[in-house]
């Protein structure tokens, strides 16, 4: 699932900000972004926004990965994040976790840490399933 999902996202937000999809399993997804030029603020620090697309991207992924493609759109309704740490360079690592799956919602947990699981941000997205016409 990870490769189709890198290749539905090129020439996107998520391809400019370097998102990669990396794992996925029952229930859950993780995707890495650098912490580099693109996603950093002008303190030098990895940018709170970034974090909430990276956030967004992983969990409106898993929620895509899981809907009938032909009969659903996703989008996101509603993020909230609690950014706890900063990182300066390397790159982030989100694993967004299922806590939901209903037929019109879904909210995902998503963890924003370092490789060295050091917490940045702590992030729910709830999204909405909607019926193509």
């Amino acid at each position: 699932m990870t490769l189709d999902l890198n290749k539905l996202c090129k020439n996107t937000l998520v391809e400019h900000l370097g998102i990669e999809f990396t794992e996925s399993g029952d229930n859950y997804l993780k995707a890495k972004m650098p912490v580099d030029n693109r996603t950093l603020q002008p303190m030098g620090i990895l940018h709170g926004g970034a974090s909430l697309a990276l956030a967004e991207t992983v969990g409106s992924a898993g929620s895509y990965a899981m809907v009938d493609r032909e009969r659903f759109n996703v989008v996101g309704m509603q993020i909230t994040a609690n950014h706890i740490g900063s990182v300066s360079d390397g790159h982030v690592v989100a694993h967004a976790t299922l806590v939901h799956k209903g037929t019109k919602t879904h909210i995902w947990d998503i963890e924003i840490s370092t490789p060295d699981n050091r917490k940045i941000s702590i992030c729910r997205l709830t999204n909405m399933l909607i019926e193509k016409a």
